[in-house]
């Protein structure tokens, strides 16, 4: 089985819109068994909170649902409990490497570097663009899951 942590600041927009795209992908192509997908934050600032309503209205209007999902902080637990911490931009891939206290194993990785366009997914908190966002998670999470199954990740 693998298991993923999707990461942000606060666990309300980013992390949680890859969590549920990477479950209905993995679910999509009849590999839910395989795969445990979660989401985290970096910071206590959203500890409780749901979802953003603008990345839940996203991920609704894609059929997705995100029901009960309620934003917690990532601990250095969590190194040991998953395959892969996947940040969504650097100042979160910083916080993840001081969380955990390093990365002896090279699990920590940012979602997009699985793309042919690495960098930071888009933070709609401050841009307000949900769009970009959804397309920044969505080639994101479709690169992930390839690299995954081609046993590369």
């Amino acid at each position: 089985m693998t298991k993923i942590l999707f990461v942000c600041h606060g666990n309300i927009c980013r992390s949680p819109m890859a969590e549920f795209m990477m479950k209905d992908l993995v679910q999509k192509a009849g590999l839910e068994g395989e795969f445990f997908i979660a989401s985290a934050a970096t910071s206590t600032e959203e500890i409780g909170n749901g979802v953003y309503p603008p990345a839940r209205r996203m991920l609704a209007a894609h059929g997705i649902g995100c029901a009960g999902k309620t934003a917690r902080q990532m601990t250095w637990r969590d190194y040991g409990e998953y395959d892969l911490l996947i940040g969504m931009d650097s100042a979160n891939l910083r916080n993840m490497r001081r969380i955990c206290g390093g990365d002896p194993e090279d699990k920590l990785r940012l979602l997009l570097d699985y793309t042919h366009r690495p960098g930071d997914v888009a933070d709609p908190w401050y841009t307000g663009d949900f769009a970009a966002t959804w397309r920044d998670v969505d080639e994101g999470c479709r690169a992930l899951l390839a690299a995954i199954l081609a046993g590369s990740p």
